[in-house]
C-alpha cells in the first residue's frame, strides 16, 4: 500500500491534460474527483501484482513505474514504462481478468486509484472517454506487434539503439540536454531490449567507445542522437 496524500482535485491536476482525462466531460471528472484516492509510492514498492484481481484503474500524477511480467523461467521482463498521465491495469479491468503484469515504482511516484464500478459507468456514458481508451488500445496494439517483429528481426546492436531512443522519447533528459531523466540498472535495460544482461553491457561499452553515449554509474548521455538513430536503423 502506498502513503495517502493530500487531495489535488482533477480539475487542477497538470497531468490529466496528457491523459486519457482530456477529453472527458466535466460532470464526469467531478464524479472521478470524487471517488479517486491518490498515495505516494516510494522508489521500489509495488503497487499492483501480477496475479492479483483488479479493482479499479491507476493514473500517474508524477513520478516513473516499470510494469514487469514473470515469465516461465521466474525472470522478470519488463513489458511497458509508464509515465505521468499515463493509466495502469486497464486490460485486466476491461477484461475482467486478473493482473499480467506488476508496476513498480522507478522512482518516487504520485498514483491516483479510480474505482473499477465508477470508471466503467463513466466510460459508458462518456463517448470521449470512450474514444480515448479505444485509442490507447489501439496505440498499445500496434507497439505490441511492433516490439514482436523487431525481436524476430532486428540485431541486438539495433534494438538496444531503439531502446535508448523510446527511453528518451518517454522519460526525456535533464536540464543538460542530454542524461537520460530515468536510472535504469544495466538489467532494466537488457530486459527492454530483450537480450542477456551481459550482451547489453558489452554493447553499451562499444556505444560509449563509438562516441554515440558516456556512461556514469546507472545515467546515460545521449551525444549523438543522429548516430543512435541511424543505429537503430528506423523506418520514417
Amino acid at each position: 500500500m502506498g502513503t495517502p496524500l493530500k487531495q489535488i482535485t482533477c480539475q487542477h491536476c497538470q497531468a490529466r491534460f496528457g491523459s486519457i482525462f482530456c477529453k472527458a466531460e466535466g460532470e464526469n471528472i467531478t464524479a472521478i474527483d470524487e471517488a479517486r484516492v491518490c498515495s505516494l509510492y516510494k522508489k521500489g514498492q509495488v503497487i499492483f501484482q501480477e496475479g492479483a484481481h483488479s479493482f479499479g484503474i491507476y493514473c500517474i500524477n508524477s513520478g516513473k513505474i516499470k510494469l514487469t511480467h514473470s515469465g516461465d523461467d521466474g525472470r522478470e521482463q519488463i513489458i511497458r514504462l509508464v509515465k505521468e498521465g499515463d493509466i495502469m491495469g486497464y486490460k485486466a479491468l476491461l477484461s475482467g481478468e486478473r493482473y499480467t503484469a506488476t508496476a513498480v515504482a522507478l522512482d518516487d511516484a504520485q498514483v491516483c486509484f479510480i474505482p473499477k464500478d465508477l470508471f466503467l459507468n463513466v466510460l459508458q456514458k462518456d463517448p470521449g472517454l470512450s474514444f480515448e481508451m479505444m485509442r490507447i488500445l489501439s496505440s498499445e496494439l500496434r507497439k505490441a506487434e511492433l516490439k514482436i517483429t523487431h525481436l524476430a528481426q532486428k540485431p541486438v546492436r539495433e534494438r538496444l539503439a531503439e531502446t535508448l531512443l523510446f527511453i528518451h522519447e518517454t522519460y526525456g533528459v535533464e536540464s543538460d540536454g542530454q542524461t537520460l531523466n530515468v536510472r535504469l540498472s544495466r538489467e532494466e535495460i537488457a530486459n527492454l531490449v530483450g537480450t542477456a544482461t551481459e550482451s547489453a553491457i558489452r554493447l553499451l561499452s562499444e556505444f560509449k567507445k563509438d562516441g554515440l553515449i558516456e556512461l556514469e554509474g546507472k545515467k546515460i548521455r545521449l551525444l549523438q542522437m543522429n548516430h543512435l538513430i541511424k543505429a537503430a536503423n528506423l523506418q520514417d
